[in-house]
């Protein structure tokens, strides 16, 4: 498993230095606000109610997405590996999910379906085959060797998914896990922008950009950013978490 790139201060400081020049050199706040700026428009905005309902509600509609879209990768991994006709069933639907931009899905999504759990649909969409295809990959990759131990020493079905695929298959499923969050972050907050269910970031991204509200597209970027950073270093916290307790066993 190839080592995840550390945000170190100094780097994150060199760009907000450049953007703060740029913003000083274009001198049009309207196409680019400072740094300072939009900070002190976060900051006023973290001070309403609704800010904080507009956030509340785009982490739980996208977290319900990406972990429907987990559980439900994982298990149609694990019947795909245990039947090749359940494979042969699901390559295309994999296939066509991977390929459709997530626009067509959007749109498609809100003929059928309420803009209000749009990004839910959209994000599980997004997840789903990510962790299927790592999921499945690891359950292909597991010791043959020790399957074959498994066998002979007639070890219970539940027995051998804890303690001899569990622990293999978990490095793929963790960074199955650490690319599919960013992705149903960008896919749900684009299900809201163009779906713009009530109470939403999406729905404020949109009226900013109706409004030419530069400083509150900048605040709303700035959020979508450190919350999705924030849920995505939890969710793997907690899933290292699962990682040590597998070791231990």
């Amino acid at each position: 498993m190839s080592r995840r790139p550390v945000l170190r201060a100094w780097a994150v400081a060199a760009w907000l230095l450049a953007w703060q020049l740029g913003a000083m050199a274009l001198d049009q706040p309207l196409f680019l606000v400072s740094p300072a700026r939009v900070l002190l428009r976060l900051a006023r905005l973290a001070g309403t109610a609704d800010f904080w309902a507009a956030v509340a509600g785009s982490l739980l509609r996208i977290t319900a997405g990406f972990l429907l879209g987990a559980a439900a990768g994982t298990a149609l991994a694990a019947l795909s590996a245990r039947f090749r006709r359940v494979e042969e069933l699901l390559a295309p639907a994999m296939l066509a999910v991977k390929s459709i931009p997530v626009a067509s899905f959007i749109i498609l999504a809100l003929i059928l379906f309420s803009s209000r759990n749009l990004a839910v649909l959209i994000s599980f969409l997004m997840v789903l085959p990510v962790l299927y295809a790592n999921v499945l990959g690891g359950i292909r990759a597991a010791d043959r060797q020790l399957l074959e131990m498994a066998r002979v020493f007639r070890i219970p079905p539940l027995r051998r998914i804890r303690y001899v695929y569990a622990p293999q298959v978990y490095p793929y499923l963790q960074s199955a896990c650490a690319s599919a969050l960013g992705l149903s972050w960008k896919a749900g907050v684009a299900a809201e922008v163009i779906g713009m269910p009530d109470g939403s970031i999406g729905e404020r991204l949109q009226q900013a950009k109706i409004y030419l509200n530069t400083p509150d597209l900048f605040a709303w970027t700035l959020v979508i950013v450190l919350v999705s950073l924030a849920f995505e270093k939890a969710f793997l916290a907690l899933l290292a978490l699962g990682g040590r307790a597998l070791e231990r066993m």
